[in-house]
């Protein structure tokens, strides 16, 4: 049965408002998946959307509709303040059809992951030229326990907290000195001197485990990082 629903965030930003609307509409990758938007009222969005209100940098909305009133809407009000931060409302409404509980559970903590996602993005990689990676674990990673296997494969001990340093030695993988950014029990965030990496546990959800690599280092190779990480998924996960 289909449903509304509404998620709201605010916060500020170490960051202009130039900075944020760059972050937000460039597409880059930097934070999130590249996306595209044709810069004007009217203009297409990502997934077939429509840019409802483009008045930069203050305030974007983006909207997808579908049959029967199914909507998706993405809004950001941004604001300078003192002090060279930025505050922000991000809103994000629509109606979900199915398995509402759980679709509004995920997309609730996903919302989390990629804002925080977005300040680090900003607090120390901003403007700079990424390569986005991502990619999914096999279906046997939808198991309860999928994701604690993840991080202990990654050597991210359960005493490992929020802000520690770790070292990642993964097979055909070169190794990774991170800081542990962001800690969930469904999501893990770790920042290296020119990478975001996020592992996302969506068998929590009913989907397989995905990662997503934010990477600034300079000639970092798509489609040969891609594979090493997708190889060492299936094998964790064989």
């Amino acid at each position: 049965m289909s449903r509304g629903f509404e998620i709201r965030r605010e916060g500020v930003l170490p960051t202009s408002p130039e900075e944020y609307w760059d972050a937000v509409t460039t597409g880059n990758g930097g934070w999130l998946w590249p996306m595209e938007f044709e810069p004007r009222q009217g203009g297409a969005a990502p997934f077939g959307g429509t840019v409802t209100v483009w008045d930069p940098p203050h305030h974007l909305v983006t909207r997808v509709e579908g049959a029967d009133g199914w909507f998706n809407q993405l809004e950001h009000v941004i604001e300078g303040r003192d002090g060279g931060t930025t505050s922000f409302r991000y809103v994000h409404s629509g109606i979900f059809v199915d398995d509402w509980e759980n679709q509004y559970d995920g997309a609730s903590q996903h919302t989390d992951f990629y804002l925080h996602t977005l300040g680090q993005y900003l607090r120390y990689f901003s403007r700079r030229p990424v390569t986005y990676v991502a990619a999914d674990a096999p279906a046997s990673s939808t198991a309860p326990d999928a994701f604690v296997r993840l991080r202990r494969e990654l050597g991210v001990a359960d005493e490992v907290g929020q802000g520690d340093a770790v070292r990642v030695t993964l097979p055909g993988i070169d190794p990774l000195d991170a800081v542990v950014d962001y800690l969930h029990p469904h999501f893990l965030g770790l920042r290296t001197g020119d990478g975001l990496y996020r592992f996302f546990g969506r068998n929590a959800f009913g989907a397989p485990i995905g990662i997503a690599l934010h990477l600034f280092a300079p000639g970092a190779d798509q489609a040969k990082t891609t594979q090493a990480w997708t190889d060492w998924l299936q094998d964790v996960f064989a």
